[in-house]
């Protein structure tokens, strides 16, 4: 019986819940229903945080560069772009498409005040890098616990 094996109710209902979640993922990235024109993208990322910033890293090939816009709103990166196709398909003359294209959208909010006159951002071998260094009053102070 599937609940003798989790002891706990909350798992049972954790482990439903992401495969359910994994199942509607899959589904509408693998779907041939939905045309690549009308796919909205999801570009992979990640975020660090080091003392004095943040690095967003996102993943999107073949997106030209200048089709990314960037912008920075109440200590929100917000990512916008679009993959072109890079010719019309003739289904006819294609064994496979897999690619997808479309819009895409991503929005990273920060936990602390950041420096949005001093954003960098860099594109390379289809990874874009942006760099959002902290605010001074949002960087983290170390607090000296003294003894007495």
């Amino acid at each position: 019986m599937l609940l003798a094996k989790y002891k706990n109710p909350l798992d049972l209902q954790r482990r439903f819940k992401d495969e359910f979640d994994k199942f509607f993922e899959t589904f509408f990235r693998d779907s041939e229903l939905l045309p690549g024109s009308l796919y909205t993208l999801s570009p992979k990322a990640d975020v660090e945080e080091t003392d004095t910033e943040y690095k967003v890293y996102v993943e999107i090939p073949g997106v030209d560069k200048k089709d990314i816009k960037i912008h920075l709103e109440n200590n929100a990166l917000v990512i916008k772009g679009e993959k072109k196709q890079s010719k019309e398909v003739k289904e006819d003359n294609y064994l496979c498409c897999e690619r997808s294209y479309g819009s895409f959208q991503r929005t990273f909010e920060f936990p602390g005040n950041v420096k949005s006159d001093k954003v960098e951002a860099e594109y390379k071998d289809g990874v874009l890098t942006v760099v959002v260094p902290k605010a001074e009053e949002s960087k983290r102070k170390e607090i000296e616990i003294k003894v007495k």
